[in-house]
């Protein structure tokens, strides 16, 4: 499971002309599930994300979490970060999970979210999404669950 993590001013996602999910200052998260992923890698990447220390205190260095700040987190759904794009021109998806899987473990990291007391906007899976943003920072973390460095 990959996400692309960044701290935000603001961040919402329209769904055929209507907002489905928005948040203030905060993260927004975008998650791809990849085939073979499990909940484990979603409890990883939720509980990571939650205490993810890249907001500034009062001396101006990150370390507090969007839990210490009070933020909320806009989660989008987002296949194309499973992409593989070393051979030719055209990206291949094939290491995303098959949409029943992938729908269940965005649906249940975002509970997991919730369940640390953030607030835990979301898009609409499977649909065409404008995502807008002020990225503050910019702040930008890049996370896999399956990754060792």
């Amino acid at each position: 499971m990959r996400a692309v993590v960044q701290r935000v001013l603001n961040a919402s996602v329209t769904v055929d002309g209507s907002c489905t999910g928005a948040v203030e200052s905060g993260l927004l998260v975008y998650l791809g599930v990849a085939q073979g992923d499990t909940s484990g890698d979603a409890d990883y990447l939720a509980e990571k994300i939650s205490g993810l220390r890249i907001f500034e205190d009062d001396e101006g260095k990150m370390n507090r979490s969007v839990s210490d700040v009070k933020g909320g987190v806009l989660a989008v759904s987002q296949f194309t970060l499973l992409a593989d794009a070393r051979k030719g021109r055209r990206p291949s998806y094939s290491a995303a999970a098959a949409p029943d899987l992938a729908n269940s473990l965005y649906s249940y990291f975002t509970e997991k979210i919730r369940s640390f007391g953030l607030v835990c906007e979301t898009g609409k899976f499977q649909a065409h999404m404008l995502v807008s943003y002020t990225n503050d920072g910019p702040v930008t973390i890049l996370l896999d669950s399956k990754k060792e460095f």
